[in-house]
């Protein structure tokens, strides 16, 4: 019992994440024809930030190169990473050892970059989403040995 609600709150956490994706590119959807460079811009002067510091530049450029093209292959690549997420979920959900596998690749596959932001950056989300893959790796591993 206790094997199943493990690998059912990993689906619930992987169904959850390929939700907000989809309501984020439903969002991007919605404002494909927005004026991203003055919204940017907005959004830069309501919060008073310094459009000279690096994330509020960062965010300006980012914006001045949004396109309409860029904007539909990039919500096709989250829809993709939701077919994705949505597949691992379900066969958690009713272990599946292929969804095992995909769970424990997808998760591993971050842990590198995860150590290596903690090593240049540590901060309480570092740590966290470290861990929270870590564990989802080393249960999955376990469910897969059985």
């Amino acid at each position: 019992m206790k094997s199943a609600a493990s690998l059912r709150s990993i689906a619930l956490l992987e169904a959850a994440k390929g939700a907000l994706i989809l309501l984020t590119a439903l969002a991007v959807l919605t404002h494909l024809h927005t004026d991203w460079q003055a919204a940017a811009e907005q959004l830069v002067a309501h919060f008073h930030l310094n459009p000279a510091r690096q994330t509020p530049r960062f965010l300006l450029q980012l914006a001045a190169d949004v396109s309409q093209p860029r904007l539909l292959a990039i919500t096709a690549g989250a829809l993709a990473y939701v077919g994705l997420r949505w597949a691992e979920a379900y066969g958690l959900w009713y272990d599946r050892p292929w969804a095992k596998w995909l769970g424990l690749i997808s998760a591993g596959v971050y842990l590198p970059f995860e150590v290596v932001e903690i090593l240049r950056q540590p901060s309480v989300l570092s740590y966290a989403l470290l861990l929270i893959n870590l564990g989802i790796v080393i249960i999955l591993w376990r469910h897969l040995r059985k």
